[in-house]
């Protein structure tokens, strides 16, 4: 993302670049904080002897994209186009690319560029760059260019964020496995929450949650689903396959399973005290945090005396990623989307806001962007 110090002199460049509404490339962009997304031609740059040309068939709909769009973190370098859950096929390499070829389907996920050189890109953590990582969209990239994201037609990326996409897997479904997907399943495989017979809470049931859950069962763990209403029990039972639903609002069913967890991942975004969610789990149990809520409040003698550990994690390196998209595929683990067309997104917008999808939305670029 781009930095503060930049914001001022990046907005305009990309503001003069908007004026000409010429380019190589389609895509639909927010040109302001308020404005509704709408069509809008740039220009993408020429492959390199080291990248990837995709043309991309689907893009999923994370809540980032609104934020970033929407200016939620006083950083957005309009214009914003967003989208970083994005599945297509390779339509062009360079002369060194490697493992990849004409026809592949691929994704590309939450960043696009790194040094490749510090201890954190060659430790697999890319996404921790020492030098600072290039996500997807509204970020400077090593030549000083705005990225754009995947709500457009098509993306020129380095082939070390490229990611190989097995091919029984659809495309539309692989789409979200690029976030949300790939933000639950890394901490869970860092945390050893995939140890068989082990006791997983997942509070809170979106796009994440529901990713959450169904690795939780692919790894053999007993699964309770936390939720502030009723709303979702009959999917977390039944579709999901829980082993448990708690309504989380409710004292008596809260103080039923006290000390029963082993694990928490907290992929709820909307403001939240840890309190009545620490006492589920066993003494030495960890909470994940996965999402980012303004403000989340807990009592510290909670941690210390049931020597609790909180973690936290964002999206994760690239050999985690193309390891989930593998376990993925072998498991026959998917998504539930809503598949939409592009003139839908500002509607989708406006019902993630409201919490209205099940569970994740991924847009038809292939088909509907024009």
């Amino acid at each position: 993302m781009a930095s503060r110090e930049s914001y001022a002199e990046n907005t305009q460049m990309a503001s003069k670049e908007a004026q000409s509404e010429e380019g190589n490339c389609l895509g639909w962009a927010a040109r302001d904080a308020t404005t509704p997304l709408s069509p809008y031609k740039f220009n993408r740059r020429a492959v390199g002897s080291d990248d990837v040309s995709l043309k991309i068939t689907h893009c999923g709909v994370c809540h980032g994209d609104i934020l970033w769009s929407r200016n939620e973190f006083n950083d957005s370098i309009y214009p914003v186009v967003a989208g970083h859950e994005i599945a297509g096929i390779v339509q062009e390499v360079g002369a060194n690319v490697k493992g990849l070829k004409v026809g592949d389907p691929v994704g590309v996920g939450f960043f696009v560029n790194s040094c490749r050189d510090c201890e954190m890109c060659k430790a697999g953590l890319e996404f921790h760059c020492l030098k600072g990582v290039v996500i997807t969209f509204n970020s400077v990239d090593r030549d000083g260019t705005i990225t754009k994201g995947g709500f457009s037609d098509y993306m020129v990326v380095h082939q070390r964020y490229v990611y190989r996409i097995p091919d029984n897997y659809p495309l539309e479904l692989a789409a979200p496995l690029l976030c949300a997907g790939l933000t639950v399943y890394a901490p869970m495989k860092r945390h050893k929450m995939n140890v068989p017979g082990k006791r997983l809470g997942v509070i809170g049931l979106g796009g994440l949650g529901f990713m959450a859950a169904k690795f939780g069962k692919a790894w053999g763990l007993d699964v309770t689903v936390l939720s502030t209403t009723a709303a979702k029990k009959d999917d977390s039972l039944n579709l999901l396959a829980a082993d448990n639903f708690v309504v989380s609002t409710d004292e008596q069913q809260m103080k039923g399973i006290e000390k029963s967890l082993d694990f928490l991942i907290d992929t709820a975004s909307a403001t939240h005290s840890l309190d009545p969610y620490l006492d589920l789990l066993k003494p030495s149990g960890i909470i994940v945090i996965v999402a980012a809520p303004s403000e989340m409040k807990f009592t510290p003698l909670k941690i210390l005396t049931g020597m609790i550990t909180i973690a936290g994690s964002a999206v994760a390196g690239v050999d985690d990623t193309q390891e989930m998209l593998e376990f993925c595929a072998a498991q026959k683990i998917y998504p539930i989307i809503e598949k939409i067309p592009m003139q839908y997104i500002n509607e989708a917008f406006e019902r993630i806001l409201k919490k209205d999808i099940k569970y994740r939305f991924v847009i038809d670029i292939e088909n509907t962007l024009k």
